[in-house]
């Protein structure tokens, strides 16, 4: 028995060495993108934190919520490139043509990936290629209303065990929160324009409904309260 438990132990260490070996990943400048049709490009950043090792950073652009063979309407440039220690990169992710609806926005991911570099003497060390998805929203110039509120202007009803959310506004609103009779929904994901939602009420029960949303810059909206 004590040679199992110091076989476990050091089998312990040497994962615990490992994972202290494994390389973290790149700090991206922003959880989401907004893309202006007005603009001509938007961009984000892309900052190395390590003191001494480099990462060859990957960048493209997938359809959501899943990837299809479609081929999205935007590039990201560079599409690969060195990001030395310590060192900051801008990416620009550029609109290629494509027919997209000017009534309401587009959504799509934005994938960047970290590969971290590989020396002769890493051997005994764990690498590790960490890809981040981030939401790339393309907004239309003829939407004039304000996207920051589009968030307040939901409707909420039940119908029997299901919560129905509707979205009157052109925008995506991406919820933080929503908790019915004071009991949270558990993953309430993102509603998209001009459409309706439905989510399983489970033991949730109550009068009132109330809900925070993610902003344009990643940060969480105040909480609205409706009754039901």
């Amino acid at each position: 028995m004590s040679r199992l438990l110091t076989g476990l132990c050091f089998l312990s260490l040497l994962g615990l060495a490992a994972l202290q070996s494994a390389q973290a990943g790149v700090i991206i400048g922003g959880t989401r993108i907004i893309y202006h049709a007005d603009k001509k490009e938007t961009s984000i950043s892309v900052k190395n934190p390590e003191k001494t090792a480099p990462f060859l950073i990957q960048s493209w652009v997938e359809t959501y919520p899943e990837a299809t063979a479609d081929k999205p309407p935007f590039i990201i440039t560079p599409p690969l490139f060195r990001l030395d220690a310590g060192k900051e990169n801008i990416v620009r992710i550029v609109r290629t043509g494509g027919s997209l609806p000017e009534d309401r926005e587009s959504v799509f991911w934005a994938n960047i990936k970290s590969i971290p570099a590989s020396e002769s003497t890493d051997t005994n060390r764990l690498l590790i290629s960490v890809k981040t998805k981030i939401k790339l929203f393309y907004r239309p110039s003829a939407l004039k209303e304000n996207a920051g509120s589009a968030y307040k202007k939901l409707a909420f009803a039940v119908r029997g065990d299901r919560l129905v959310i509707t979205n009157p506004t052109p925008y995506y609103v991406s919820f933080n929160s929503i908790t019915v009779g004071g009991t949270p929904l558990k993953a309430p994901g993102m509603i998209a324009p001009k459409s309706v939602l439905e989510l399983p009420l489970m033991k949730a029960r109550g009068g009132s409904v109330s809900w925070t949303a993610i902003n344009d810059f990643g940060g969480v909206t105040g909480a609205e309260t409706r009754q039901l």
